[in-house]
């Protein structure tokens, strides 16, 4: 049955493009229209328990769906999914802080911009990621990596329990002490056991009263190597309490490729310009920093640019790599590739090299059996985005290989033995293994048979139910 032939509920909201067009959009619009799923109708769900009921209606009449939060995920494995159900997660959006409990209750529908105010406001503070506009559930689910890992450790580190809507329509909780391996495959893969309605994170006292050093500092195409053979030198020396990330982009103003270098420092000014020397001292082009409070890293990073909306749909490509070395070499090749590419394509300027260097000390203090999330010894997310005007354009194929050959340079001299992808940055051509980690298989495809043995949530880098 098509899921436009469902007769729902008459409590539960439900839209297709014939009877409300506007409404259908709006429940299923994407941030990236590159390797999207089509969707025939949609529904939106206000509690738990119609989230439960639409679940259990879908699954009985054998209508493909996927719930959504922000809609931005990356993986093109989402785009197997045509002409099914979109349950749109967004009318669940309650934040719940327990002060006394040093706790926060969240909905999927709540996105991280949301967030991080209320919960400074509380005196708190807590891993996050960097981009407003995405589910903070969405984000954590496949680890959750950021600025503040050094510190607070991963995203799926501080969560506590949750409430999952899982493949029979049930309702289950599931924590260190309820369902527990379930709780274990849900931080690192959670997107294949079912739906979350909610989820509780542990809060974290506020570090230097919650203020931090922010710095995007602009360094001209002749610096490049300066500028790597500085970022090398933090490679075993990241003080937690400093994340770095170096953006590979295009400037207009200048008409060539430069590096964006952005810092964040938990802690006294003073001593973050001394630790940042390396790269002060090389003469940027441009800088601007300030002292904020870390909920407004969002609004700030990257000259304001993740806080200004972007249309929806435009096409948003990508390819990964986690690395424990940072190879100068590899990051020279990258600018040099993507310099290459940009003036060959002007159509594509708009493509970004982003690598993200976090401190990890956190991340490795919990040892790797306690989650199904298998990198906590990266050292470096890198993300290689490719952004041109429209789909069918001819550039896709070379952006493609072009996103290829700059991730397999670093699979290279990453300092892995094999591959490893960030499941939340992954393009969805990878090998299973290369997402999970060969050591969770095992585990991670025997809960999957036991919670999930008709494979319902089968559209985000799904596990099989048997491996090998």
């Amino acid at each position: 049955m098509g899921s436009r032939a469902v007769r729902w509920p008459a409590n539960i909201a439900a839209y297709d493009p014939d009877s409300d067009r506007d409404g259908f959009v709006d429940a299923t619009e994407r941030w990236s229209g590159y390797g999207a799923p089509s969707f025939a109708s949609a529904v939106r769900p206000k509690s738990e328990q119609e989230v439960a009921e639409v679940v259990k209606i879908a699954t009985a009449s054998d209508v493909p769906f996927l719930a959504t939060g922000g809609r931005h995920g990356y993986t093109t494995t989402l785009g197997a999914l045509r002409d099914g159900l979109a349950i749109d997660l967004g009318k669940l959006d309650e934040i719940r802080i327990d002060a006394a409990a040093e706790t926060v209750t969240i909905g999927p529908g709540v996105m991280v911009g949301d967030l991080v105010g209320p919960v400074l406001e509380a005196g708190f503070q807590m891993p996050t990621g960097t981009c407003p506009e995405v589910s903070v559930i969405g984000v954590t689910i496949g680890g959750g990596i950021g600025f503040f890992q050094g510190m607070f450790g991963l995203m799926i580190d501080a969560l506590l329990s949750v409430r999952v809507v899982v493949a029979s329509g049930d309702v289950v909780e599931a924590s260190a002490s309820s369902n527990a391996d379930l709780f274990w495959a849900v931080r690192g893969a959670g997107a294949n056991f079912g739906i979350i309605t909610s989820a509780t994170y542990k809060l974290s006292k506020a570090v230097n009263g919650g203020q931090v050093f922010a710095a995007d500092v602009v360094f001209p195409a002749g610096l490049r190597a300066g500028y790597f053979a500085a970022l090398k030198t933090f490679e075993d020396a990241m003080p937690a309490e400093l994340g770095l990330c170096t953006s590979i982009v295009w400037s207009e103003a200048a008409d060539e490729t430069q590096i964006v270098g952005t810092f964040v420092y938990s802690g006294p000014e003073s001593r973050a310009r001394e630790l940042l020397a390396p790269f002060f001292e090389l003469g940027p082009a441009a800088t601007r920093a300030s002292v904020v409070p870390w909920s407004k890293i969002p609004e700030v990073v990257l000259f304001g640019m993740l806080s200004v909306p972007i249309a929806p749909g435009r096409v948003h490509d990508q390819f990964t790599a986690n690395v424990r070395r940072f190879s100068v070499e590899t990051l020279n090749t990258a600018f040099e590739k993507y310099d290459a590419f940009y003036r060959a394509y002007p159509e594509g300027r708009g493509s970004a090299c982003i690598l993200e260097t976090f401190p990890n000390q956190a991340v490795r203090a919990v040892s790797g059996d306690a989650t199904a999330y298998p990198w906590r010894e990266s050292k470096g997310n890198f993300m290689f985005q490719l952004n041109w005007p429209e789909l069918g354009n001819p550039i896709e194929t070379v952006a493609n290989d072009l996103g290829r050959e700059i991730r397999d340079a670093f699979f290279a001299t990453s300092g892995f033995p094999e591959p490893a992808v960030y499941l939340n940055y992954a393009h969805g051509d990878e090998k299973i293994e290369q997402i999970y980690g060969g050591d969770k298989m095992p585990r991670l495809a025997a809960l999957k048979k036991q919670w999930d043995p008709e494979n319902v949530f089968k559209y985000n880098n799904a596990l099989p139910t048997e491996y090998p």
